[in-house]
């Protein structure tokens, strides 16, 4: 080989020095029986013990290669040969370190001094560990586009979905299949039953067939519950579980805590087999002691992964495409997502049951700032009980709008459970329509920092208090929902301080163990949806065959600079001076300037209708949250009506123009207070508040 260069010896040195200490990539010297002479400093995956443990061992005795034999087969050849390799992929830990191997690419070249001697070889060395992560997703991919699916059998589609992803993503994968799936009969809906049977459809492993099973391939079981697996099942999101020792659900699984422990396993991703709101099955996907933890980007793979396996089965298994009604009923009085506010947040648990029933959860805003929570149920189950939930889930909104009192609520919505239930005694008698439940309806107000409650043959919720402190609420409850007779219902008044948290929830949970709520409560620092999930699993076994709702409400008060009032003098001038106080409130808070006109208007009209028929004293307040609400309470009680004014009249067409300039208004009355006339305005994104300077 010939040399082009015109340097001195000392330069040499001096370069070769620098490019040791420089150069981006790894480079290692050895000499002619493979012991390391020298390393640089750009490899500290490599340096990661002391000098005196590296310098003059052979690289085998520093480091665990993958294929030793071959890496130092190819480094003789160099020596041998003078050929350079270059790019050979090759992986390597520090020797006895545990977890994954990194990834290196090397390029290797024969040393030679000035007369032809040899006297080592140089190794170029980058590490390609996360390049080779990325490669290595986009190849378990594509496998399993190619190789899953290429049958028309199921127990044979999930036999190529492991041999598509061990070893690449999984150590270990498991496949398990809804039975009824396998026999071809139309896949449940989600979400599963804790009762149906899932069969073992396919297992693949990385260290051979001769490990132990939790179950045998073929076998038939529901899934262990409360444990991720049913977990992933219930609302069909995937999971990433770290597993250890001090696992909690473990102990629901004897069986599978047995082989995950003894096959080192320590991490998991659940992911459901699903295909249009139907469940198909499970993936599980382990990983042992020398393979990487799962992160998120394994996570978005085994999506991927399960959602094209879930096609697959589909097309094997032809199955109908319907959902079953009740299960689509369900769905949609159930929150898709809990509703959270300013002053509200909330979490929600809910466990159906194998057959369905009749219970609903529900929170909305009202008027005011003001936060309705409501949990009930029905007597029945299956799409009787559903359907009769949803018409008195309707009525309950209906009835909210009016701005009722929670026990005056239940009254009206008692009336409408008996006259559907008159109704249906017409209906043959093979046609049972249930209308018996019970309710909790509460009412949070943020600016009282109050929650008014009221029950229907519904046991009393929960507090707990910022300090740990747990208490159920001693409340006066009303007959159930349906029913003739009994005392009439009333409300109780709660005061509650920041960071309170209220829990709502159905008969089944207390029944299976009264102490559970309380417990999990005491800490109510933790984030709702953990309280939640800390039922469940505290629960446990329990519950199997009973439908559990649990409302978790953590309240806060309402901004203080976001609410402004003022009481008003009984007069006409009254107007003016509330239209002054609307504009520079509103300047203050950033409100554009139409929407400051509009509001103009409408307290005009509010003032003016207060003075001009209410009776004194009169008050103003103005709330603002991700609407715009005006309030106008005065003394007279009468209920406020909408004229529709003829051509020629001068007046009365107040109401109609607060209706066609706002979202919504209403009346809400008290016994004390008369009445309040509210209107709510939405909102465009408003700057920041200037300073407000008060005459």
């Amino acid at each position: 080989m010939a040399h082009y260069e015109a340097i001195s010896v000392a330069e040499g040195a001096a370069m070769l020095e620098a490019l040791f200490h420089e150069s981006p990539t790894g480079l290692m010297v050895l000499d002619r029986e493979l012991r390391i002479l020298r390393i640089s400093a750009s490899t500290p995956v490599l340096r990661t013990a002391p000098p005196e443990e590296i310098i003059g061992r052979h690289f085998t005795e520093v480091y665990d290669i993958s294929g030793p034999g071959e890496v130092e087969a190819m480094l003789h050849g160099v020596l041998e040969r003078g050929a350079p390799i270059r790019g050979r992929l090759v992986g390597a830990r520090r020797k006895g370190a545990r977890g994954p191997e990194c990834q290196f690419r090397v390029s290797a070249s024969r040393l030679e001094d000035g007369q032809g001697k040899i006297l080592g070889v140089l190794a170029e060395i980058v590490d390609v560990t996360e390049r080779e992560k990325v490669r290595t997703r986009l190849r378990v991919l594509g496998s399993v586009r190619e190789r899953t699916g290429r049958t028309l059998d199921v127990v044979a589609t999930c036999e190529e979905l492991v041999q598509a992803v061990v070893p690449d993503l999984a150590d270990i994968a498991v496949v398990e299949v809804v039975d009824a799936v396998v026999r071809g009969e139309e896949p449940p809906p989600s979400p599963l039953g804790r009762d149906v049977p899932l069969r073992r459809a396919a297992v693949g492993r990385s260290g051979g067939e001769e490990q132990v099973q939790a179950h045998p391939v073929g076998d038939v079981r529901s899934l262990p519950f409360p444990t991720p697996y049913a977990q992933t099942l219930t609302d069909l999101k995937p999971r990433l579980v770290a597993l250890g020792p001090e696992t909690p659900w473990l102990a629901a699984v004897p069986p599978r805590a047995e082989v995950i422990r003894a096959s080192g396993a320590h991490s998991l991703i659940t992911t459901p087999l699903t295909l249009r709101g139907t469940v198909l099955g499970l993936l599980s996907l382990y990983r042992t002691d020398q393979a990487d933890v799962y992160d998120q980007r394994d996570v978005t793979l085994a999506v991927a992964v399960a959602a094209h396996t879930a096609l697959c089965i589909d097309n094997a298994r032809r199955y109908t495409r319907e959902h079953t009604i009740a299960l689509t009923i369900q769905r949609h009085l159930l929150l898709p997502q809990p509703a959270t506010g300013t002053t509200v947040e909330t979490a929600h648990l809910y466990v159906p049951s194998d057959v369905g029933g009749g219970g609903s959860f529900d929170t909305f805003a009202l008027s005011g700032g003001r936060t309705a929570l409501v949990v009930g149920e029905v007597a029945g189950q299956g799409i009787h009980a559903v359907t009769t939930m949803g018409q008195i889930r309707t009525a309950t909104h209906s009835l909210a709008a009016l701005g009722l009192e929670p026990d005056e609520l239940l009254a009206r919505l008692n009336d409408t459970a008996i006259s559907l239930a008159q109704e249906r005694a017409v209906l043959p008698p093979d046609d049972p329509m249930p209308l018996t439940g019970s309710c909790a309806y509460a009412v949070y107000d943020p600016l009282a920092q109050t929650c008014t409650i009221a029950l229907a043959g519904h046991p009393p919720p929960v507090i707990a208090h910022p300090d740990g402190s747990t208490e159920i609420l001693h409340l006066p409850s009303g007959p159930p929902l349906g029913s003739t007779e009994g005392p009439p219902f009333a409300a109780g008044k709660v005061p509650l301080t920041d960071g309170s948290v209220l829990a709502f929830y159905n008969p089944s949970l207390l029944s299976q163990s009264a102490d559970v709520l309380p417990r999990v409560l005491a800490h109510t620092d933790r984030p709702l949806q953990d309280l939640c999930d800390d039922v469940l699993y505290r629960l446990g076994n329990d519950i199997r065959h009973s439908e559990v709702i649990l409302l978790l409400a953590r309240t806060h008060p309402f901004p203080a600079d976001q609410v402004a009032a003022w009481r008003l003098d009984y007069h006409p001038e009254a107007v003016a001076t509330a239209r002054a106080h609307t504009q520079q409130q509103l300047t203050h808070w950033g409100v554009d300037e139409e929407t400051t006109y509009t509001t103009e208007l409408i307290v005009s009209e509010l003032i003016t209708n207060a003075i001009r028929y209410g009776a004194p004293p009169v008050h103003l307040r103005l709330i603002k949250d991700r609407t715009l609400t005006c309030e106008v309470r005065d003394s007279n009680s009468l209920a406020p009506r909408v004229r529709h004014a003829k051509t020629v009249d001068e007046g009365g067409r107040g109401l109609s123009i607060i209706a066609q300039l706002t979202q919504n208004w209403g009346v809400r009355y008290s016994p004390l207070d008369g009445k309040t006339v509210w209107a709510e305005q939405t909102l465009p994104h408003a700057p920041v508040p200037c300073p407000l300077q008060r005459p």
